[in-house]
């Protein structure tokens, strides 16, 4: 939802210094008259205004529910500041001049005929610390465009630093811009006029403010991102003033930031989604996937489909490479004979093994970099099954209902026979159908790689099957049936390369024979 256009009526006066325009942090005032609420509901949304005090404090999103289960509660991003977890965005104008004139609050009815100079605030509060799900993954808390900077402070920060009268942690002066408080999924923001010169302060206000215990976890408190327009508004006897800001709260589709973008002009509205460090690669594998999803109406086939393309990417790299893999295969008797011969010299045994290498044309780092330049692409795969709403409860075939939360089912417990789940000791015990799906892939691929001669590295490899399928038994099982997909299509290029050199061997040994 949005909100726009707060007219206001009042009287005209002197300018005030910008110096003198208040910016601090401010909780909300307890109601004391009754509520007066206007409902409102669309396809997407339902909720309630408060005209008093015109709090935007009561909003649910219809499409989107708690957990996969179809009666599991609709998700609240907006709640009541009184509730267990507030979350509420308000709007409203500051007095700039030294009067008794009230402006209008939570609390207050408001009329008045002398002349008075105001500026416009808007801000985004949340009055308990969540449980941050992201990790080093994502960033939860404080964010916001402002002078075309990402700018992301943590809870932890607000807490430790919100010191002073007025409660401010960090604050900086922007053009446009915006700034709120997201969660892995859901973002509230207030976004000023694009074209005006605002203040945007990041903070924490304690429940006991004269005893702000810093860095406390069971800290009770509101933290506060807001703006402050820097230029007072006057306002003459029968004028009428526009004051123009948008607020957003709800999910962080990506389709609809970048609409938003660019029909509000909000800088870099799809930057709340965190695509990382590799956002240049990360953001158009999205659009990628998403756009397979359109067409196969399947995240799970998007993700197979994607894995072709890549597949096709990569086609030459992989080719050199599995080339590369079948002549060393052929050397491994050579191979072996040199490290026997040299087994008390080292040094001269990879002397010798060079010499191998530049005899028949091998070289034994070219297996490597197929994979280290796939590297970047598995990880924003990552981060894209991890951050994006869109993959959120997408389901697959079968028993997958969501390709961003792990496989449901576990071996250990018999998939669900033995009424026991054995990860609720330890996540190390969760490990279900897809994840030793992949691990049987990768086990197959080692087959058909050369043998390792060295015993230790040779049982290390034995048992990288094992420790890959444990590790990511507890990811997203997109990521999962990615790797299994992947590892089963590279098994099947390496075999149809293999069957090439083989024949490609036959006919030269036939053209010698000949000859």
């Amino acid at each position: 939802m949005h909100e726009n256009e707060k007219q206001v009526t009042q009287q005209t006066g002197t300018g005030q210094s910008q110096s003198n325009i208040p910016h601090e942090i401010k909780t909300i005032a307890k109601v004391t008259g009754p509520e007066i609420r206007i409902p409102f509901e669309a396809n997407a949304v339902k909720g309630s205004i408060n005209l008093r005090g015109a709090v935007f404090d009561d909003l649910v999103l219809k499409n989107y529910h708690e957990t996969v289960k179809a009666d599991s509660p609709l998700v609240r991003v907006l709640d009541k500041a009184d509730s267990k977890e507030p979350n509420y965005i308000e709007t409203g104008w500051f007095n700039t001049d030294n009067t008794s004139v009230k402006f209008p609050d939570s609390t207050s009815v408001w009329k008045s005929s002398q002349p008075v100079h105001f500026v416009f605030y808007g801000r985004v509060n949340r009055g308990y610390a969540p449980k941050e799900v992201g990790g080093y993954l994502m960033h939860e808390g404080p964010l916001g465009i402002i002078n075309d900077r990402l700018e992301q402070n943590s809870y932890k920060y607000l807490r430790e630093n919100s010191k002073g009268e007025h409660h401010i942690a960090w604050s900086q002066n922007s053009k446009g811009g915006w700034a709120g408080i997201t969660d892995k999924y859901w973002l509230n923001a207030i976004v000023p006029q694009q074209d005006k010169n605002v203040t945007v302060h990041y903070g924490f206000v304690p429940e006991d403010h004269a005893n702000n215990s810093g860095d406390s976890e069971n800290q009770k408190g509101t933290y506060q991102v807001g703006f402050t327009s820097q230029q007072p508004i006057s306002v003459g006897p029968g004028e009428v003033v526009v004051t123009d800001g948008n607020v957003f709260s709800g999910a962080k589709e990506l389709h609809l930031l970048n609409r938003y973008e660019k029909e509000y002009h909000i800088p870099n509205f799809w930057k709340s989604v965190d695509f990382g460090w590799f956002s240049f690669l990360t953001y158009p594998i999205f659009i990628v996937l998403d756009w397979l999803n359109g067409l196969w109406g399947n995240f799970g086939l998007a993700l197979l489909t994607f894995t072709l393309i890549v597949k096709l990417v990569f086609y030459p790299l992989a080719s050199k490479q599995f080339h590369s893999m079948g002549k060393m295969k052929e050397l491994q008797p050579k191979m072996k004979e040199i490290r026997e011969r040299y087994k008390g010299d080292q040094a001269q045994m990879n002397q010798q093994m060079m010499l191998l290498y530049k005899e028949q044309g091998v070289n034994p780092a070219s297996g490597c970099l197929p994979m280290l330049i796939q590297i970047p692409i598995f990880w924003c795969l990552y981060k894209d099954l991890y951050v994006t709403i869109e993959m959120r409860h997408a389901p697959f075939f079968g028993w997958i209902h969501d390709l961003s939360a792990p496989d449901p089912t576990n071996i250990l417990n018999l998939f669900g026979l033995i009424p026991f789940d054995p990860s609720v000791i330890s996540p190390l015990l969760h490990v279900g159908i897809w994840p030793l799906l992949f691990g049987t892939t990768m086990f197959l691929q080692q087959k058909l790689n050369p043998a390792v001669i060295d015993p230790v590295q040779k049982k290390m490899f034995q048992l990288m099957p094992v420790i890959f399928t444990v590790v990511l038994a507890t990811q997203p099982v997109g990521l999962v049936i990615y790797y299994s997909w992947n590892n089963l299509l590279t098994a099947i290029q390496q075999l149809v390369i293999q069957k090439h050199m083989a024949i490609k061997e036959k006919q030269a040994i036939s053209k010698s024979k000949k000859g």
